[in-house]
C-alpha cells in the first residue's frame, strides 16, 4: 500500500520538508551506492572504465567508506545539539554533499577520494540531525511517532529506488561518471526542498515536562538513573542492529557482485540484460509497497495489548533478514551447477530483507526520539549510526571471505548468526524492557 497525501496531511507540515528533504538525499547517496562497486571493479580499458580494482578491494574499499559515513554522524550529531543547531547542519551537510557528488563527475583518482570525503562529512552532518528533526515533529506520547517515521522512512526509499533505476541505468549504459552527476542533481533538488521549507519545521517536543529535565553542571551533563537506563537500553538497541546492518549491507557489496557476474540477467521477450544494479531497486520498492502497511499492522497489536514493543520489533526484524538469506544458499548452488543462478532468488532475498528491515530500522528512529535527553538527541542518533557504520565495516570484511570460504558458506552463516541472535533478544525481552521505565510497554 502506498502512502498518500492524505496520511501525510494527518501529521505536521515540517514532515513533508524532511520527507522529501531526504528522499533527494537518499537518492544521491544510493545512486552513488548503486554503481560505486560495479565502477571500481570495471576494466580502465573497458567501454565503460572504472578504476580495474579486484573484488576484493572493492569490497574492502566500500567497508570502509560505507562505514565512515555513519561514524561521520558522531561529532555531526554533536555539532547539531551543542553549536549549530540540527536545521543549521542539515543545510550545512547538504552544501558538503552537492559539492562531493558533483567532484565525483570529474575522471580521475583525487577528484574520487576528494568526493567521497566529502559525501562522508556530508552525511555526517546531515543523517542525525534530520531524523531528530522529524521527532521533535512530535510530543513525547504521541501515537503518529512510530508511523511518522515509518512514513519518513518510505520517503528514504522513494529516492533509494528512483535512484537504483535512474542512476544505474545511466551508469552502467552511458558512463559511470555520468551516473555520478545525476546523483548530484538529485541532492541538490533535496537542497532546494529543505530551504524552501524549513520555515515549516517546529520541534513541538523540545517542550521538556520537568521529569525529564537535566542540568547542565561544569560543562557535563548529569543525568537521573531512569535518563541512564534509557541510554543504556538505546546503545544495547543500537549493538543488536550491527548485526542486522552487517547482514543488510550485503546488498551493495557481496550481492551486487553476485547479481552482476553470477546471476541470468537476460530477459528473452525484452531482447535486453537487467543491469545489475537494478537489483538494488527491489528493497526500496518494496518498502515503499508495504511500508504502511507493516505500520498499520505493529499499531493494531499496540492497540490490542500484544506484544509489539519496539525491542521486539527489532529482534523479529533481525531474524526475518537472517532468512532471508536461505534463498541466496540457493541462489549460490544453482550458479555452481549451471554457471548463473536465476533472477527471482535475488527478489526473495530482498523481499525478507525489506519485511525485517520495516520491522527495526524506523523503529530504532522513534526509539531513540522517545528515549533520549532531549538537548542530547542528535548526538545519541549520531551513536547509532556509528553502530550502522560499524555494521557495514563487518559486511565489508565478511565480503572479503567470501572468495576463501565460498558464498554459500558465508549466506549460510549469516542466517544463522541472525536468527540466534534475535532469539536470544526475544529470550531477554522483558528484562530488557524495564530499563524504558514505561515508555515502551
Amino acid at each position: 500500500m502506498f502512502v498518500s497525501i492524505s496520511k501525510i496531511n494527518h501529521h505536521p507540515k515540517g514532515l513533508v520538508v524532511l520527507f522529501f528533504t531526504e528522499l533527494w538525499e537518499r537518492f544521491s547517496y544510493y545512486g552513488m551506492r548503486a554503481i560505486l562497486v560495479l565502477y571500481l571493479i570495471s576494466d580502465f580499458n573497458d567501454k565503460n572504465p572504472g578504476l580495474g580494482w579486484s573484488n576484493k578491494e572493492a569490497i574492502i574499499l566500500y567497508g570502509w567508506y560505507t562505514a565512515l559515513v555513519y561514524l561521520a554522524c558522531i561529532p555531526g550529531g554533536i555539532i547539531g545539539d551543542r553549536y549549530i543547531t540540527s536545521k543549521n547542519s542539515v543545510l550545512y551537510g547538504g552544501f558538503l554533499l552537492c559539492a562531493g557528488h558533483f567532484t565525483l563527475a570529474f575522471q580521475n583518482e583525487l577528484c574520487f577520494f576528494t568526493g567521497l570525503t566529502l559525501i562522508i562529512l556530508g552525511v555526517g552532518l546531515l543523517k542525525p540531525n534530520i531524523s531528530t528533526l522529524v521527532g521533535h515533529l512530535y510530543k513525547v506520547n504521541d501515537l503518529r511517532r512510530d508511523q511518522g517515521f515509518t512514513i519518513f522512512y518510505v520517503g528514504i526509499n522513494i529516492g533509494a529506488f528512483l535512484a537504483s533505476i535512474l542512476v544505474g541505468y545511466v551508469g552502467e549504459v552511458f558512463g559511470w561518471h555520468y551516473g555520478f552527476s545525476l546523483a548530484g542533481f538529485g541532492m541538490l533538488l533535496g537542497q532546494i526542498s529543505f530551504i524552501m521549507g524549513k520555515k515549516n519545521i517546529v520541534e513541538v517536543s523540545k517542550e521538556i515536562s520537568p521529569k525529564n529535565t537535566f542540568s547542565l553542571k561544569t560543562k557535563k551533563y548529569k543525568f537521573s538513573s531512569i535518563e541512564l537506563d534509557r541510554v543504556k537500553l538505546i546503545l544495547i538497541s543500537s549493538l543488536i542492529l550491527v548485526i542486522f546492518w552487517a547482514s543488510f549491507e550485503q546488498a551493495g557489496g557481496l550481492l551486487n557482485i553476485f547479481a552482476y557476474e553470477k546471476t541470468n540477467r537476460y530477459l528473452s521477450f525484452l531482447n535486453m540484460e537487467i543491469p545489475a544494479s537494478w537489483f538494488q531497486s527491489i528493497n526500496p520498492l518494496l518498502i515503499i509497497v508495504l511500508g504502511y502497511s507493516v505500520s498499520v499492522f505493529w499499531m493494531f497489536l499496540k492497540k490490542k495489548n500484544m506484544l509489539a514493543t519496539s525491542i521486539f520489533k527489532i529482534s523479529i526484524g533481525i531474524i526475518i533478514m537472517g532468512l532471508g538469506f536461505i534463498f541466496m544458499v540457493f541462489a549460490s548452488v544453482e550458479s555452481e551447477v549451471y554457471g548463473k543462478s536465476s533472477m527471482y532468488w535475488l527478489f526473495f532475498a530482498y523481499l525478507f530483507f525489506t519485511i525485517g528491515e520495516l520491522c527495526a530500522s524506523p523503529v530504532i528512529l522513534s526509539y531513540i526520539t522517545k528515549l533520549s535527553p532531549k538537548k542530547l538527541t542528535a548526538s545519541i542518533m549520531g551513536i547509532y549510526f556509528a553502530t550502522i557504520g560499524l555494521g557495514n565495516k563487518i559486511a565489508g570484511i565478511i565480503g572479503q571471505y567470501s572468495q576463501a570460504l565460498g558464498e554459500k558458506v558465508i549466506f549460510l552463516g549469516i542466517t544463522v548468526i541472525c536468527v540466534f541472535v534475535g532469539g536470544f533478544v526475544i529470550i531477554m525481552h522483558k528484562r530488557l524492557i524495564r530499563l524504558s521505565h514505561g515508555v515502551d510497554d
